[in-house]
């Protein structure tokens, strides 16, 4: 095969309509356009989606999705972020003073994430299973 043999399919290049060409043509005097109305005159625009006034369908339908308004009061935390901390026991106030999680946030989840390498106590922190499990198998647990 060489460059200059490459040709498109059979079919797939119709040749362009001449408009304007006589009434043999089928596309002579309104060249396709049928008579008066606005996509027979120059500039005949409407938007994306219009429908002649009719509610267009993408207003007809209901909107979908959710945006949770509790959503920055919840952080998670990663057991990896706990190992640098220098404190045993870790409650709330301990990681937004450290900066681990915003000022307004109200409750926290640790995940396992990362290593741990000394036993923690949790106060009022919750954690997921693999996260309890590492914490306890290092003799750290967590208290409600």
């Amino acid at each position: 095969m060489f460059l200059n043999t490459i040709a498109p399919a059979e079919g797939s290049k119709p040749s362009r309509k001449r408009v304007g060409r006589g009434i043999g043509s089928t596309l002579g005097k309104t060249c396709g356009r049928g008579h008066k109305g606005q996509h027979a005159r120059a500039g005949g625009f409407h938007k994306v989606g219009f429908e002649g006034g009719q509610m267009p369908l993408q207003r007809r339908l209901p909107k979908v999705g959710f945006k949770s308004k509790l959503k920055k009061f919840v952080a998670e935390v990663r057991l990896g972020e706990l190992n640098g901390l220098a404190v045993d026991v870790v409650d709330l106030a301990i990681l937004k003073a450290a900066n681990i999680v915003p000022a307004q946030v109200k409750k926290v989840k640790v995940i396992d994430s990362g290593k741990i390498d000394k036993a923690l106590v949790l106060k009022g922190i919750k954690a997921t299973e693999g996260a309890l499990k590492k914490i306890e198998s290092l003799g750290g647990k967590v208290e409600a």
